[in-house]
């Protein structure tokens, strides 16, 4: 089971301050919208998110359908498969897809200490 392009989305609390900081670790601006209050910056194959006010802790983010340079795959696990497997292991979900729907959606699940994991698929 493939869980996507892997990011971590770190809670900000000023989206300038933490993208000047982490650009002077040498990430790069690579989409977003500051006056939005996201970006999402990269440092060769690595990913940060940076969200003020959008997320209530920090967390693991994984995106199925897309590479790590946010190009569309061809063939991926969709994110109601991946929900599916994980239901039928006994995870449980803090936030469901809808089994009903195709295309963009996303889950929730919190691991053993508490970290959130969000599978989000952007195809």
């Amino acid at each position: 089971m493939e869980l996507g392009a892997f990011s971590i989305s770190l809670t900000v609390k000023d989206i300038e301050a933490s993208k000047a900081f982490y650009e002077k670790l040498g990430f790069e601006f690579f989409a977003g919208d500051v006056a939005q209050d996201w970006v999402i910056l990269r440092n060769g194959d690595t990913v940060i998110g940076l969200f003020q006010g959008m997320l209530a802790k920090n967390t693991l983010t994984f995106n199925p359908g897309w590479s790590s340079n946010a190009q569309e795959l061809d063939v991926f696990t969709d994110v109601r498969d991946i929900q599916r497997h994980l239901k039928a292991q006994g995870v449980e979900l803090l936030t469901e897809a809808d089994e009903d729907t195709t295309g963009p959606a996303s889950f929730v699940v919190v691991d053993p200490d508490g970290n959130p994991i969000l599978i989000d698929q952007h195809v």
